[in-house]
């Protein structure tokens, strides 16, 4: 039984490399907006996908090694629902303290995630909210029939015509 708690510890571990990956590029992307260096903003993006797919995958791993280690233990088996790592360390107390420092430090990087894709969010909805602003005034600038002075200025007819239509 132990060994395949070990491989619990072991995906653990990789799903903590990953997720500390991935705040690294939530930083990354956030330094990006604040320079609006779009390409690396895209890239960034492109990884954080790549990232959180890799974690998807790990976790579903995890996933599947603890539910074999609760059909196996039978003691795990009394309880409701999924065998929780708290459980686990429980029924292993030779490897509590790897599995309860491992969750911990998962759940410490998973905040900072949440922290730094919250404020990135925001950002992004400020952004987003300016350009809307922006787009707002050009479609309306457009709307408007005529033709602009040296100034910058558009004059804009009172009538449009059939000719003014047509040109």
């Amino acid at each position: 039984m132990s060994k395949q708690v070990q491989d619990i510890i072991v995906t653990l571990g990789q799903l903590l490399q990953e997720h500390q990956k991935l705040v690294a590029q939530v930083e990354n992307h956030q330094q990006a907006m604040r320079t609006l260096d779009l390409d690396r903003m895209d890239a960034t993006a492109r990884a954080q996908d790549v990232i959180r797919i890799r974690i998807a995958s790990i976790d579903t791993r995890r996933r599947l090694q603890m539910l074999q280690i609760a059909k196996l233990n039978p003691q795990a088996n009394s309880r409701t629902g999924e065998l929780t790592i708290s459980q686990l360390a429980e029924l292993h107390p030779a490897q509590s303290e790897q599995l309860l420092a491992v969750r911990d430090e998962l759940r410490a990087v998973g905040q900072a995630t949440r922290d730094r894709a919250h404020v990135a969010s925001r950002v992004a909805g400020a952004l987003l909210g300016h350009l809307n602003v922006a787009v707002r005034a050009i479609a309306g600038a457009v709307e408007q029939a005529g033709v602009y002075t040296k100034q910058g200025v558009p004059r804009v007819s009172s009538r449009i015509g059939a000719m003014e239509a047509v040109g």
